[in-house]
């Protein structure tokens, strides 16, 4: 069966510092969301090129990729848009607190497993906490598990 619409290829990438992680509170269908620095496959990039980009972009952190976590599957019910979603674990490096940030951002924050938890009706979408919960299980899976040309 060949699908109608093409499903959305998306990156995510998971950053822990101190028991926390990075997240980002952003506008989406005009309600304040929480998420983990993410974002679409651009023309011409690699998803590894890719998470890196879309986590500078909305935090102003750069990292480091170190490991790949998975692959996660979800059908928004607001939009009827199919994702897959490519989570990746990264190490921050340098933060950049003057870069401007991507317009749908509205602030970055570290945050605890508690407070992420407590906020777990407030995520995008159910995929930001199984990544987290899979991430504190110890998945992880080499880079090289990405064959990229």
């Amino acid at each position: 069966m060949i699908m109608k619409n093409m499903p959305h290829i998306t990156v995510a990438t998971i950053v822990e510092r101190d028991n926390r992680f990075l997240m980002v509170e952003e506008m989406s269908d005009g309600n304040i969301v929480y998420n983990q620095p993410a974002g679409h496959l651009e023309e011409n990039e690699t998803l590894i090129q890719a998470a890196v980009r879309e986590t500078f972009e909305e935090t102003g952190w750069e990292v480091g990729i170190r490991h790949f976590l998975g692959v996660y599957q979800y059908t928004s019910s607001a939009n009827g848009v199919y994702y897959i979603r490519h989570c990746f674990i990264a190490e921050p490096l340098h933060h950049h607190e003057d870069r401007a940030l991507d317009q749908d951002i509205v602030k970055i924050e570290w945050l605890s497993l508690l407070q992420l938890h407590q906020l777990r009706n407030k995520m995008r979408s159910p995929l930001v906490m199984s990544a987290i919960e899979d991430y504190r299980k110890g998945i992880r899976y080499p880079l090289a598990l990405i064959t990229e040309s």
